[in-house]
């Protein structure tokens, strides 16, 4: 079964970032997860521009950029200018006055356009955009900071996703207090990829090769 681990870059050691990129590289990560906080739409600040640009040199794996930035349509050139073509960026609608705007912006500039899902938001609100969008991002905690507790009246809203994602042509993927048996029972129902952060993979004293090696023996 075939499923995709995103390291969640604002968790890395930034005394080391270089050496992380590049264990995590080899360690088998499918993907790199930036998140850009404004300390507007979220209540704190994460990663600028300047982080993305330099991790997005540094590997020629794919980066996942979460823009959690209010009205993302006033600044989409600074990221998309500084990405490659297939690598995906999520925005979240309440952010924007006129998402689509956004999301066809992010495709014309050949990249992988995506909506990231609040545990407030209900699926009925962003409907129109699945018909857009390749991937969403189900939020399990409310986004802003690291290491909370997972809200489970999530589950019941990914359930419905994946009753639609192949009608609609999108795939899910699972951000926030991401453990090994919420990996254990979505995968096998159908999401693509799951973000690890503190609870999985950073801060561990086995390396990150042996926790991915771990994590993807789940399954079998």
């Amino acid at each position: 079964m075939q499923f995709e681990l995103m390291a969640s870059m604002m968790c890395a050691d930034y005394g080391n970032l270089e050496k992380e990129v590049k264990n995590l590289e080899e360690g088998g990560i499918d993907s790199f997860h930036i998140d850009i906080m404004d300390g507007r739409y979220v209540p704190n600040f994460a990663m600028s521009l300047y982080d993305m640009r330099y991790i997005a040199k540094a590997t020629k794996k794919p980066l996942d950029v979460h823009l959690m930035i209010e009205h993302p349509n006033n600044r989409i050139s600074l990221f998309l200018d500084n990405l490659r073509k297939g690598d995906t960026v999520y925005i979240h609608p309440e952010a924007e006055y006129h998402p689509s705007t956004t999301l066809q912006s992010i495709i014309n500039a050949g990249m992988i356009p995506g909506i990231a899902i609040n545990p407030g938001t209900s699926v009925e609100t962003v409907m129109e955009m699945l018909r857009i969008v390749k991937k969403v991002l189900v939020m399990s905690v409310n986004p802003g900071n690291a290491g909370q507790m997972y809200l489970p009246y999530v589950g019941k809203k990914i359930t419905k996703l994946l009753s639609m994602k192949e009608d609609m042509d999108f795939e899910i993927y699972w951000d926030g207090a991401c453990s090994a048996d919420k990996i254990l029972e979505y995968a096998p129902k159908g999401v693509a990829g799951f973000v690890l952060g503190t609870t999985l993979l950073f801060g561990k004293e086995q390396s990150y090769g042996e926790t991915l090696k771990n994590i993807r023996e789940l399954i079998f």
